[in-house]
Parts: structure tokens; C-alpha cells; sequence
């Protein structure tokens, strides 16, 4: 398996790699820190989250690079051998509206956010191709479907359009075996919200809390699994009761 965008112990992408590992699976992790270096909660110790995970093959790559995304697959491949599932975890996070955003911006985030992840399962298909088993892809949004996101014009655009490809990624891979899942896993507390908006945002659930990188690792197990094919093409909303 190969799980992009695992470069923070407080991300979803952790999570997700050490459940899989808890699970008995054989993985590769993908990261980019600099883009966290970027970002206002900074990147983390990448050393350290390796360890914690007890060092599984890593592969560290720009995915804004068009040719990344098959280099990625490709090492993964060296690294673990033949790959039956994939999750497209990565993101680029941007904030800007409209009255802010610029054709660099919305450039960039479709490249990350967008391109990379097609060619991903491009890359991911082309190498399952043939494989006995079936295979998985799990796709992550952000809500984006089910609301508006003022403030974050080129990453809605981006990340939405990762929603709608979904049941065409599906249908075009389905001769293959592999089932093709989108998650939504609404607001996840991974680090970046102050303390005035992880209260308000909390309000919005039932339970009182946000949702946790473990509870979404959870999801993405589970579709890893026969339930890939069984629910292909959809988008499964696992926002635990947000209401928008």
C-alpha cells in the first residue's frame, strides 16, 4: 500500500499509516514537508515520525512536479513490491477568496490537490494491472460538496473537483478489480485551528468534539478492504454529525 501525505504525527496521514500498520499491512508513506514549512503550524520532525511509525519505506516527493506522481508509485514499487491499494491522502492548503486568490495559486493547488491525485491512480492502476487480487483507492475531499468554504476559493476548487472525478475514476477501473472511494471526513482536529474556532467548530457537532485523525484512519482502513469495490464510485460524507 501506498499512503501520500504523511508528514505530521497530528495529521490525518499518520493515522492513517499506523493503523494500517497495526492492521498487518506492508506500507509506503509519501511526504512533502516543505509545503508544512509553509504553512502557519510549520512542518514537523520528519525523523521523528518515521520512528513512531517504526521507519517503513519513505519516499519524499513535490507532487506539484507532473512527473512525481508516477516517480512515487514507481519507488513505492521498488520499495514494497506490487501495491494493492492506494491512498491519495496529500493536500495543499490555501486560504485566499476570490477577491484574493491568483492564477499562481489556483495553478498550484489544481496541480497538488487535482492533477496529482488522476495521476496517482493513474500510475497506481497501471502497476496493479494484471494482479490477481482486486485493489483500492481511497480519495480524500473536504466537504466541499455539502457547503461553501468562503476563504479557501482555490483549495474548494481543487479538492471538489477530487470529489466529482470519483464515480468516473471508479467506472473506468472497475474492469481491473479496483474499487475507487472518496471520504469526506469533514473538520478533523490535526493542529491548525486557535482556540476560538476549535470551540466554535466543535459547537457544530453532536458529540461536542471534533472529529480525530484516528477516527478518519478508521474509515480509510475499513475501504482499503473488499469494501472498496463493494461501495465504489461514492463519496462516503464521515463528518460525525457537522452540521454546516
Amino acid at each position: 500500500m501506498l499512503v501520500t501525505g504523511v508528514s505530521r504525527r497530528a495529521g490525518i496521514g499518520f493515522a492513517i499509516a499506523r493503523r494500517l500498520l497495526a492492521d498487518g499491512h506492508r506500507i509506503v508513506v509519501h511526504s512533502w514537508s516543505a509545503h508544512d514549512a509553509e504553512q502557519p503550524w510549520g512542518s514537523d520532525d520528519l525523523a521523528a515520525v518515521l520512528a513512531e511509525l517504526g521507519d517503513p519505506p519513505h519516499v519524499a516527493s513535490d507532487l506539484a512536479d507532473s512527473l512525481a506522481p508516477a516517480r512515487v508509485v514507481r519507488e513505492a514499487r521498488s520499495l514494497a513490491g506490487p501495491l494493492d491499494a492506494l491512498v491519495a491522502n496529500h493536500a495543499r492548503s490555501s486560504s485566499g477568496g476570490l477577491a484574493e486568490v491568483t492564477a499562481a495559486e489556483l495553478d498550484r493547488s489544481f496541480a497538488v490537490n487535482t492533477r496529482a491525485t488522476v495521476l496517482l491512480v493513474q500510475a497506481f492502476a497501471a502497476q496493479h494491472r494484471g494482479a490477481t487480487g482486486e485493489g483500492a483507492v481511497v480519495l480524500m475531499t473536504s466537504g466541499q460538496h455539502r457547503g461553501a468554504m468562503p476563504g479557501e476559493l482555490a483549495y474548494v476548487l481543487s479538492k471538489g473537483a477530487v470529489q466529482q472525478v470519483t464515480a468516473t475514476l471508479a467506472a473506468e477501473l472497475a474492469g481491473q478489480g479496483i474499487g475507487v472511494v472518496c471520504v469526506n471526513p469533514g473538520p478533523v482536529d490535526t493542529g491548525y485551528a486557535d482556540d476560538a474556532t476549535r470551540a466554535a467548530v466543535a459547537a457544530r457537532f453532536p458529540t461536542g468534539r471534533w472529529t480525530a485523525p484516528h477516527d478518519t484512519a478508521d474509515i480509510v482502513a475499513w475501504l482499503t478492504g473488499p469494501a472498496a469495490m463493494a461501495l465504489t464510485g461514492t463519496t462516503i460524507d464521515a463528518e460525525h454529525g457537522f452540521r454546516r
